[in-house]
């Protein structure tokens, strides 16, 4: 087996030398693992990988009727949320790794996540002119980190309260 060349992305040389193709190894992982309950669910879907902000990122996504991806969805994305923890322990069964994995579903992640981006702006907007915090309801990790990107974007600070599945982001004034 032959080393990686000078050829090979620079991102492949952060983090130890290999972070990148350990994170290919997840996305490989991944693929294999929801082909293989789309084939049990009887679903029609194709896989996509990438690695996006030191993730490796899973889709599955459709050319027919994304009705039926809307099932592994679920009302909220809770189904997606809990395919995405499976498929996450079946990462690490594989690789002894705990593995961050985001696992999108015929865009659902995409579209709430350009959702939530506006929803913290706005939500910084209101404590920058208000000078009170705010309080936004109750969202899962996913959700949060988002909102503290948009808000961090923004030029202010926030942070999570409470406990799950209660956990919510508060907005800091400046």
């Amino acid at each position: 087996m032959t080393e990686a060349t000078s050829a090979a992305p620079e991102e492949a040389t952060i983090d130890g030398g290999d972070s990148l193709t350990r994170l290919e190894q997840e996305g490989e992982i991944a693929a294999d693992y929801l082909e293989g309950l789309l084939d049990i669910a009887d679903l029609d879907g194709d896989i996509d990988m990438d690695v996006e902000a030191d993730r490796a990122a899973v889709s599955i996504v459709s050319d027919s009727s994304s009705r039926d991806l809307q099932k592994l969805v679920g009302r909220d994305g809770e189904v997606l949320e809990a395919l995405q923890e499976l498929t996450r322990l079946a990462v690490h069964r594989e690789t002894g790794d705990r593995s961050r994995l985001m696992l999108d579903i015929a865009g659902y992640r995409a579209g709430k996540r350009q959702e939530l981006t506006e929803l913290g702006a706005r939500a910084a907007e209101e404590a920058r002119d208000s000078g009170e915090p705010v309080r936004m309801k109750p969202m899962s990790p996913f959700e949060r980190k988002v909102v503290h990107d948009a808000v961090k974007a923004a030029g202010l600070r926030s942070e999570s309260e409470g406990e799950e599945p209660q956990r919510f982001v508060v907005v800091l004034p400046a």
